[in-house]
């Protein structure tokens, strides 16, 4: 919605100068390889890939066609550009990267007394694995260390939280696409077992994590937006620097605090941009 947002406003209209094709691979790789080669084949004047894998697929299929990535925590691990400067190919984006250090004071001031850090994320998810490797680093420095349990299927996101029982003081989850599509497996654990929930990404809160200190991905998609007009009024994506976004948003969940054993401070909630009922 919010890269249409952006091309409405750069004078792009659907039915009259716009003509938009909208496709889900539903975090499956395979179906997000046949829809980037059928996208390809209809040779469009760009296309906009959101999240890691629908991004590999994409620039694997093309080298002529100007591809968008958006939310996708680390283009240059996941190869899909040589560095954040203009790539010089035909790949430009936006990245949803995090501060990790301000993730870690969140996962602070919600539970203050936390060691065990938990994780559940598919090792085979580019962006995850770098999010793990960074954790692992960053934990330590603050009196803390982290528990990961693999998940490398949609399915295995409940079994995966559950071995994360009497192991962990919290769970923290980035945007693994496995993850966020069996989001609710994981809430029942953290419900049931009483493990406060901490997400990077605020539809998380809505659907039961406490807190998250995120991205704004409507924001993300205006951004994302406004390089794709850049595109179509004839720049070329090797010539446009990848961005990264500055605005990030705290959503709380009182009910979900409750659940899961935590009394949020007042000063966290004064700080919330938005309170879940």
């Amino acid at each position: 919605d919010g890269v249409k947002d952006a091309l409405a406003k750069a004078g792009y209209e659907e039915g009259k100068n716009l003509k938009w094709q909208y496709q889900s691979a539903q975090g499956n790789t395979g179906t997000a390889a046949q829809i980037a080669r059928k996208f390809v084949g209809d040779r469009p004047d760009a296309i906009v890939a959101v999240a890691t894998p629908s991004a590999q697929a994409v620039v694997a299929a093309t080298k002529n066609v100007p591809v968008v990535y958006s939310a996708v925590t680390d283009p240059v691990a996941a190869q899909l550009v040589p560095g954040m400067g203009p790539s010089g190919t035909n790949v430009t984006g936006v990245s949803d990267v995090l501060e990790l250090e301000q993730q870690v004071e969140l996962i602070r001031r919600v539970v203050p007394d936390a060691k065990r850090v938990g994780m559940v994320y598919n090792p085979g998810e580019a962006n995850s694995v770098v999010v793990v490797k960074r954790l692992q680093e960053l934990l330590p420095k603050h009196d803390m260390r982290l528990v990961e349990a693999a998940a490398p299927r949609t399915v295995d996101v409940g079994s995966a939280a559950r071995s994360l029982i009497g192991k962990v003081d919290v769970i923290y989850t980035n945007t693994d696409n496995n993850v966020v599509s069996a989001y609710e497996a994981l809430v029942k654990v953290g419900n049931d077992a009483r493990i406060p929930l901490i997400a990077s990404d605020t539809d998380s809160v809505e659907r039961g994590a406490i807190a998250a200190l995120g991205i704004d991905y409507r924001s993300l998609g205006e951004q994302t937006g406004r390089i794709v007009a850049r595109i179509l009024a004839g720049e070329q994506p090797g010539a446009i620097a990848s961005e990264t976004s500055d605005k990030l948003a705290l959503f709380v969940n009182p009910a979900a605090a409750k659940k899961q054993g935590v009394t949020l401070s007042d000063e966290l909630l004064k700080s919330a941009a938005k309170i879940v009922e």
